[in-house]
């Protein structure tokens, strides 16, 4: 069960109308790496969760995703100002000036809509938390380019906080992965010789090169 709350988790406004830049960000409203996308996602990949610590944690970051997508759509109102302007938009998307009467809608910096081909599920806990570490990681660096293109502080302000709540998704994502990664894939598989073994492709290869004898541990997040 959801249930609106009419206060935004973080309050969004902007010093000017700027359309150009409101078709730059509606890459984080429809886009591969947006806020509806990571919402679907940890929603989709919830379903089959058994611990349910982790699927709280999923369905929790889920509906903050749909927060965020909230603020995304609300700041791309503001900027997209009051009269219908294509040429105000000289590169990007444009349907939201001669379609959508500047509403946001649910399509990338490019005009394409959303798809849920974006969301990535596989029902292993593994592979799914590393999924989610990755789309949080790109996430941050579209937010990052997004933040060096614009001038207004207060869309500033709302980027800068986005960021940093995708920075806390990573970070509890990391967590849980510390919990089960030694289960599913990552205890059926990548256990024999052949998974601690390297190969040196380049030539010329180091002298000293290690590999492929020495035993490599599996990776750890700290």
């Amino acid at each position: 069960m959801f249930k609106h709350e009419k206060e935004l988790f973080h309050p969004v406004s902007v010093e000017r109308p700027n359309p150009q830049y409101a078709a730059l960000l509606q890459e984080q409203l429809g886009g591969a790496n947006g806020e509806l996308k990571a919402a679907m996602q940890y929603m989709s990949q919830s379903f089959r969760i058994k611990d349910q610590a982790i699927k709280d944690l999923f369905l929790d970051i889920a509906a903050e995703e749909l927060g965020h997508m909230e603020m995304v759509a609300q700041t791309i109102n503001l900027l997209n100002g009051h009269e219908v302007e294509a040429f105000a938009v000289p590169a990007g998307e444009i349907q939201t000036h001669v379609l959508l009467g500047l509403n946001p809608g649910l399509i990338n910096a490019s005009g394409y809509s959303w798809t849920s081909d974006y969301v990535t599920v596989t029902g292993d806990l593994c592979a799914d938390l590393l999924s989610n570490i990755a789309s949080e990681q790109r996430a941050k660096v579209v937010y990052e380019y997004l933040y060096r293109q614009i001038g207004d502080k207060r869309v500033k302000e709302t980027i800068d906080f986005l960021l940093n709540r995708e920075e806390a998704h990573n970070a509890m994502f990391q967590e849980a992965f510390n919990k089960v990664q030694d289960s599913g894939s990552n205890r059926d598989f990548g256990t024999t010789k052949a998974a601690k073994m390297y190969f040196s492709m380049s030539e010329p290869s180091p002298a000293n090169t290690p590999f492929p004898d020495a035993d490599v541990n599996p990776p750890a997040f700290r």
